[in-house]
């Protein structure tokens, strides 16, 4: 049997807590892709565009800490979109001026990072996601897609 740090955690917080009433943590996620509509290759400037993600949570919950996978490409340094074997590279950021690579913490990428929940346990808090494309990619015509997960842990 294998026990994995949280759930250890989750076991020793049981144990301290004894009977002593709990407030159960909730914390959701959900979010709006980034959608960069139409690439055309002449265009000088990068293709910019916007998403979201969306956090319900409730006000015991602190370090709530979400991340987003590198998609595709398996690296935040450029991340992919793919059609077949052809791609376009693009990034995530979470500053609009596309200065600061949304990932895991690692690589020099950074975490959304709430300390403090400030809404009440049915106000959500909307975090924008800043995507950017880069100008003039040699790329076929076709629809380009990639995953990233958003992962939130409280």
């Amino acid at each position: 049997m294998t026990r994995t740090s949280a759930g250890l955690a989750l076991g020793v917080a049981i144990l301290l807590l004894g009977s002593v009433a709990r407030v159960e943590a909730a914390c959701s996620v959900s979010s709006s892709g980034v959608s960069f509509g139409v690439y055309d290759i002449l265009t000088p400037a990068p293709n910019d565009s916007t998403g979201s993600v969306v956090l319900l949570c409730s006000p015991s919950d602190k370090n709530i800490r979400v991340t987003l996978s590198p998609g595709s490409s398996g690296t935040y340094i450029a991340r992919t979109l793919k059609q077949g074997s052809d791609q376009l590279l693009y990034n995530l950021f979470r500053d609009a001026a596309r200065t600061i690579v949304w990932g895991d913490g690692s690589g020099g990428t950074s975490v959304l990072l709430v300390t403090n929940w400030t809404g009440g346990p049915n106000v959500s808090q909307t975090h924008p996601i800043y995507g950017r494309m880069p100008a003039q990619q040699d790329a076929a015509a076709g629809t380009y897609n990639d995953s990233i997960v958003v992962t939130i842990n409280f």
